[in-house]
């Protein structure tokens, strides 16, 4: 009984060794994909501040003026922005961040909402520099990033958002399938409750969103005091934010450009990279 005992043991050390040496992936990303580096779970880059009721986790690459990448919602992570980070990595310096509820950033105690997320951004970016920031989100990301513009104006120069237009309660239905989530690719799921504080909390964290979601708005009042330059962008088949919405938005920003990713979906900046990139290069490097 002692050996089988044993036994059982060896077997599961070895099978969480082989977890732990698999590649970090995104959601539904291609076999074929891997990234060098495991963003969103990188020791030598990784570290944690707190912002008021929970650990935020962030990595940081690169030198030069600082840019925060914000990854999108519920089935977002940071291993999604690998493209993104790898290019701007080489002449700026990445800040990316793993929202609340997300990766090893923790949940918390208080409800979710944007305006958490813009000052958990904001203590990230208090503990990392002194300088102003660009910002760059995707999907919740770029929401948040629409929210930080607006709070403080002070600490950002120019954002880059992609996949988030105007919203206001009605407009979408936010109510996320946990069940469903699970079932389209489990072993993303596997990866990131073993990277989660509090994995039990997941299904909490689909409710939480959908719970923000469904009573937000995103519109003129919010839109119309970003001060900065913003470069709206938006794949031209995006399901859930469509071109209509995103160019809806961008007109209430007071100082806006505006790029339509063709044949891309949502995340545009995944589906066609290079199209993506050649609009993201030249704002980010112009004064």
């Amino acid at each position: 009984m002692v050996r089988f005992f044993n036994l059982f043991w060896v077997c599961i050390l070895c099978a969480i060794q082989l977890q732990a040496q698999q590649p970090i992936r995104g959601f539904m990303q291609p076999a074929n994909v891997i990234y060098k580096v495991p963003y969103g779970n990188n020791p030598q880059a990784g570290q944690y501040v707190k912002s008021k009721d929970a650990k935020i986790y962030y990595e940081v690459y690169g030198k030069g003026q600082p840019i925060v990448v914000l990854h999108g919602g519920l089935f977002g992570s940071t291993i999604e922005m690998g493209r993104i980070i790898d290019s701007l990595s080489t002449d700026f310096q990445v800040i990316a961040v793993s929202t609340r509820g997300h990766g090893k950033s923790e949940i918390g105690v208080e409800p979710l909402t944007l305006e958490q997320r813009a000052n958990d951004v904001l203590a990230v970016i208090n503990e990392v520099t002194k300088e102003k920031v660009m910002i760059l989100g995707f999907s919740d990301g770029g929401f948040t990033a629409y929210k930080f513009g607006s709070m403080y104006p002070d600490k950002v120069k120019k954002m880059i958002v992609i996949g988030a237009g105007i919203l206001y309660p009605g407009l979408r239905d936010f109510n996320f399938n946990f069940n469903n989530a699970m079932e389209l690719d489990a072993e993303f799921w596997i990866q990131q409750r073993a990277l989660m504080p509090e994995p039990n909390r997941l299904e909490e964290v689909f409710k939480q969103v959908s719970n923000c979601y469904n009573k937000l708005t995103v519109g003129k009042d919010l839109l119309g005091s970003i001060k900065c330059p913003v470069l709206v962008m938006a794949g031209d088949r995006d399901e859930g934010n469509s071109v209509q919405n995103v160019l809806n938005a961008a007109l209430l920003i007071p100082n806006h450009q505006l790029a339509i990713i063709p044949n891309a979906g949502h995340p545009a900046f995944i589906v066609n990279f290079n199209s993506a990139w050649a609009s993201i290069a030249p704002f980010i490097k112009e004064n």
